[in-house]
Order: structure tokens, then sequence, then C-alpha cells
């Protein structure tokens, strides 16, 4: 039984602690606020209860002392229990009131501070709140009652930072500038600090009210000489996909690969799992392929997922990779990744990373009565296996793992795509098909959609998609590639 208050950082998912993930993942229960990034709910273990205590405006779905009592009541149960906070829990968090709510409960508690909102601007606008030649002091405050503050004091705080003040902050410069301060100091707004949506206007004391008409909350402000800094130093609204928002349809545990090269680039990641993947309806095929390993020539993978689910059954029987005596091909680089990460060597491999290269890079070899096994998706093109079959091999296709469309899609789409996305990017065949069976091809137009190669290409087309991009080579860093070609003229570095 025990509270942790934990700082969930400026917005970026990516800036929650080591201590703060670990805390998470252990949670039963996760009470989370509007600032609090949503994808940290993953996080939690899936049997953790998620509620929302958040506040957004004057509307709130729980009263401080609401929450308060749910985080005692939990903890009573004997439960772990997560209040998950934007920023840090004890700069304008309330963390102080839970804090002395659960030690007068006599609830156990901790506190595991967060990326404070203003050092997230500060690191993401290129504007440091403290610098040798402009500054050596920052006053935090809060624009709720401005009347409430001194402004003979506050007003020449080298560095002021305002949370919460973006309807006041008009009363807010007047009382600065009244007060002293030069109608000239430069001073900046922020949303949504850290995120690919961040919104920043510059202006000084003067300007900067006018220019704050149509900006909506969450925003910071910060008043200084340190804003005339942000020109030089911004680099994250300068990276090239910096407010694209990219929509990722791989399978949930595969979809990391992809939307941590393009959140590197600066894009907002939507993450939208079109399929699942899961083990075979009957492993009988391939539990009897394996107690034969040693009798194949050939063991052939067509996907990492074929890989893993190979490794899974065989890792459930009672042999081992020393059965193995097959030489072995790969599709492409990724799959060769997960053979090697085996400490097993990839004899051959397709040139372009499809099928049809795969079967090329058999022309030299005599496949006549050798045996050769193919553990693969349940639906599949019968390409390779029929190539092989003519070659005289005998090919031996079992089902290593299925695909199938993940519950609730048809909602998360509509949610997706109503935010309207700048891309969708499809990886196979699979996670197109079952995006266009439950919304429709209409539902595409006018995003751009970037394919991972020809087949997909292909079969995207023939649902009615339009394809605006497709990877010159047919991987992960080929689509981001393709993507970032859409935007700009660059080209992701090479890894390595």
């Amino acid at each position: 039984m025990k509270v942790y208050l934990i700082g969930a950082g400026p917005g970026d998912p990516e800036l929650l602690t080591v201590k703060g993930r670990r805390i998470l993942q252990q949670a039963d229960a996760v009470l989370y606020d509007h600032l609090s990034d949503t994808a940290l709910l993953d996080l939690a273990p899936p049997h953790a209860e998620r509620l929302y205590v958040g506040k957004k405006k004057s509307a709130q779905e729980f009263s401080q002392d609401e929450i308060c009592a749910l985080l005692i009541e939990r903890a009573r149960r004997g439960w772990t229990v997560v209040r998950l906070k934007g920023g840090d829990p004890f700069l304008f968090g309330r963390g102080g009131e839970e804090a002395e709510a659960l030690a007068d409960a006599g609830i156990p508690f901790e506190i595991v501070p967060g990326v404070t909102t203003p050092l997230g601007i500060a690191a993401y606008t290129g504007v440091p709140l403290t610098h040798r030649e402009h500054t050596s002091a920052v006053t935090f405050i809060t624009g709720h009652a401005v009347e409430a503050i001194d402004w003979a004091k506050v007003g020449y705080a080298e560095t002021l930072v305002i949370f919460m003040g973006l309807t006041t902050f008009a009363e807010i410069a007047r009382q600065l500038i009244a007060h002293g301060r030069s109608p000239d100091t430069p001073a900046m707004a922020v949303r949504w600090a850290t995120r690919s949506e961040q919104q920043t206007i510059v202006g000084t004391l003067a300007s900067l009210p006018a220019m704050l008409a149509d900006m909506k909350p969450p925003a910071t402000i910060i008043v200084g000489e340190v804003v005339r800094l942000r020109e030089k130093l911004d680099w994250f609204e300068r990276l090239p996909l910096f407010g694209k928002r990219i929509v990722v349809t791989r399978a949930r545990e595969q979809a990391d690969a992809l939307a941590s090269r393009l959140g590197a680039l600066g894009a907002g990641v939507i993450e939208l799992p079109t399929i699942e993947i899961r083990p075979p309806a009957d492993c009988g095929p391939l539990d009897r392929a394996i107690a034969e390993l040693d009798s194949y020539d050939w063991l052939v993978f067509t996907s990492a997922n074929g890989v893993r689910f190979f490794l899974d059954r065989l890792d459930a029987s009672k042999h081992d990779l020393r059965k193995l005596r097959a030489k072995i091909c790969a599709i492409g680089p990724a799959t060769r990744a997960a053979v090697e990460a085996l400490h097993l060597k990839v004899d051959l491999m397709g040139k372009e990373y499809v099928a049809e290269s795969l079967l090329d890079a058999f022309a030299d070899y005599d496949l006549a009565g050798k045996r050769v096994l193919l553990p693969r998706a349940a639906v599949a093109r019968d390409l390779v296996p029929a190539g092989l079959a003519r070659r005289d091999a005998r090919v031996d296709v079992v089902e290593a793992y299925r695909t199938v469309a993940p519950e609730h899609l048809a909602a998360r789409v509509r949610e997706v795509l109503e935010s309207c996305p700048d891309c969708v990017t499809f990886t196979s065949s699979s996670t197109v098909l079952n995006l266009v069976q439950v919304f429709g091809s209409e539902a595409l137009r006018g995003i751009a959609v970037a394919s991972i190669g020809p087949i997909t290409t292909q079969t995207a087309r023939g649902l009615g998609v339009d394809v605006t991009t497709q990877a010159k080579v047919y991987t992960v860093e080929g689509l981001v590639a393709a993507v970032l070609g859409l935007y700009t003229e660059m080209t992701p570095p090479s890894e390595g």
C-alpha cells in the first residue's frame, strides 16, 4: 500500500524520469490529469485502473478533496497508486495538498519529481532561464490572482515565469510596466511545450498581450532578456518534421522502431495499431516441424515476426538451436537482425526485401529434393513456396503467427482521423486492409499516405487508397526517408 505522486514532465512522454517509469509499470491505479500525456498510461499494467481526474478550464472531473479521497481509498485497498501530474508535483501542481492529505490519513507516500514545465520550455524553445550575461535570478508566479502579487518586488525579477497567466497577462504586463519594467522587455508565451504541437509566440511586454488573443491554454509565459536568445538557440521547432502529425499503424509491440525515428525528426507520432500479432490458432504443425528440424536443408524467414514466434515454439519444445542444421534465408535486414540476435548467421538474403527478390537469391542453388521450412503468417502470398516448389524443393509452410484486427479499432480510427493527421504510414498489406475494412478508403482522402513497399502499395491502391509516397528501400528507415521527402528535401542520416 503506497501512493506515488509522480511528475509526468512538461509534455514529451520521453521526459518522464526512469524512476517514474518503473513505478508506473507496477501500478494498480493511475489517477492522471489533463497535462499528462496519455501515452504514459500504456506503461501501466493491463489490469491497472486508469482514472482521469484532470481540470480543463472551468470543467473539473473531481474536486481536490475528492481526488485526495480517491487516492486514500485506493491505497487502503492495498494498491500501489500513482498520481500522475503534469510537470512537477510540487511546483504549482497541488502536490503539497495531496501529500498533506495522505500524511493526515496515515497513508505511505513518495514524491517522484518531474521535469517542470519552465525547464521543458527553456530546453525546447532555446531560452535558458539563466544566463551569465543576462540573468542570475528566476521568479515563478501564478497568474490566477494578479491583485495578490506584490508587483513592486516581482516587477524587477530578471527572468519571470508566469504559470496559468494566459487570460490575465494583459493586466500582468500593465502592472510590470507600471512598476518600472520597460515595455520593450522581451516576452514569449508557449503552449503545449515539448510536444510536436508546441506553439510559441514572441513579443514584448507591450506587444505580447494583443498577440495572445487566439492562443488557448495550457500556456506558460516567460519575461526577460533571455528570450532574445531564442532566435539563436531554438532547435526543436527547426526539426524537419516539427508540427507534422504522423500516424503509425504497425502492431503496438513493433511500432517503436518507426515511431522513435519519426519523433526524433520532430513529428508528433500517433500510434494507431490496425493489427495485432498473435500466436497461431493451432501450434501443432509448427511443433511437428520443430521436432524434425534437423531434417531441413533450408529455413526461410519472411518476417521478423516469423523468427520470434518460431523461437517461442522452439523454446516451448524439448529441442533447442543445436537441432538446426539448415542454412538460413531472410527476406530483408529487419528479419536478418532478428536471426542474428540469436547468434545465428544468415546465409542468403534478397536484394530488394520482397518475395520476388528472395526467389531470385536462390537462383544459384540446387533445390531439387531439398527440404525447406517456411514459418510465416497464417495469411500470406504463396509466391515464395510456389516458386521454391517449381525448383523441386519440398516446402513445408507452417503457420507461426497470425494477424488480427484489434478490438474497438473502428472507434480508435475515428478518433485519430478526426484529429486531422498530416500523414498515415502503412508497413504491410494487413495494416491497410484492416483500416479500410472498418472505416473505408474515403476516410483517408486529403491525408498523405506513405507505404513501405510495392506490395503494400498494390494492396492500398486495390482498396481505393491513394498512395502519396513509397519507400525506395523497403525498410523502416526507407519509410522514414519517404515521409521526410514529403515535407523537405532531406534524407535521414544513416545509422551505425
